[in-house]
């Protein structure tokens, strides 16, 4: 099967790697050529120039993007992917977006007589480069079985969720529950801290128990040690957040913890910590304390 893979950054370049491995035939392009290059060396595949001379034999599309400018740019317009794919292709966009967004690209992609499925993924770059990732899908049950053979090159679990759009409203899901744990596990090490207990102790006890997550089990160990410059950025868990307020708002739904952990990350930008991880939400809250206790623990 040939596939294009359009959006070489933190996930899709491993991604795309795990493609080639895999033994599939793919062509890439990235709007960075540099990044493109780099690809192309680790993996003997020379990327594409334009976009049209990535998918122009591909029987599938992924693209990998940041928001959704981002995508209807490179799907849509004369030098776009419907203009330039084979009729009767598959669209898989596993970036993060709207759900309105999706159907959109749906409703063009169907006009150029081809099909579309949004896929955003979890996992993280860790989960992107071990090939782990979760899929979380929406679109037609048939162009769903053409793409699960791809989807098993780098993903641990890849589910078909309902129509097109519901890939979307299920990422949303994840980053609600994603938001309220971090902001919680934040707190509950800001106050150990503060208490003068033994964190690692307590974070290794704790997580054999009804506390335990995998927030826990991969961000408690560098939230003591205060390493944040990597990871999920919260620049990117805004835009998701951004998302899942706007529907919340559409279908007149109240979100107040997820609401009130979106302004906690303003504070975390503001703070400067933009690219940092999301488990920065811990610096908001020391950044809150009177500048005399900062750093004190216990009784200090």
């Amino acid at each position: 099967m040939k596939v294009a893979f359009i959006g070489l950054g933190t996930m899709g370049y491993p991604m795309a790697g795990h493609l080639c491995r895999a033994g599939f035939s793919v062509s890439v392009f990235n709007r960075s050529a540099v990044k493109a290059e780099k690809w192309s060396t680790e993996y003997g595949v020379a990327a594409k120039s334009t976009i049209a001379a990535a998918v122009a034999d591909a029987a599938v599309v992924m693209v990998c993007l940041g928001a959704d400018e981002d995508v209807r740019a490179v799907l849509c317009g004369d030098d776009g992917v419907f203009a330039h794919m084979p009729a009767n292709g598959v669209v898989v966009d596993h970036s993060t977006t709207s759900a309105e967004l999706a159907r959109d690209m749906a409703r063009i992609a169907h006009d150029c007589g081809q099909q579309f499925i949004d896929a955003p993924v979890s996992g993280g770059q860790a989960g992107a480069e071990g090939g782990r990732l979760t899929v979380m899908a929406g679109g037609d049950a048939d162009a769903f079985a053409v793409v699960t053979p791809l989807f098993s090159a780098y993903a641990a679990r890849y589910q078909l969720l309902g129509p097109v759009g519901s890939g979307q409203l299920a990422k949303m899901v994840n980053q609600i529950c994603i938001a309220g744990l971090l902001q919680g596990l934040a707190e509950g090490i800001h106050f150990g801290e503060q208490a003068g207990l033994d964190m690692p102790a307590v974070i290794d006890v704790i997580s054999g128990g009804a506390a335990q997550s995998w927030q826990m089990d991969n961000r408690a160990k560098t939230m003591l040690a205060k390493e944040f410059d990597f990871g999920f950025a919260v620049d990117w868990m805004r835009k998701d957040l951004g998302y899942v307020l706007d529907e919340a708002r559409k279908r007149k739904l109240s979100l107040p913890v997820t609401a009130l952990v979106d302004q906690f990350y303003t504070q975390v930008q503001n703070l400067g910590g933009g690219r940092s991880d999301t488990s920065s939400l811990l610096l908001a809250l020391q950044h809150s304390m009177p500048s005399e206790h900062r750093g004190k623990r216990g009784n200090e």
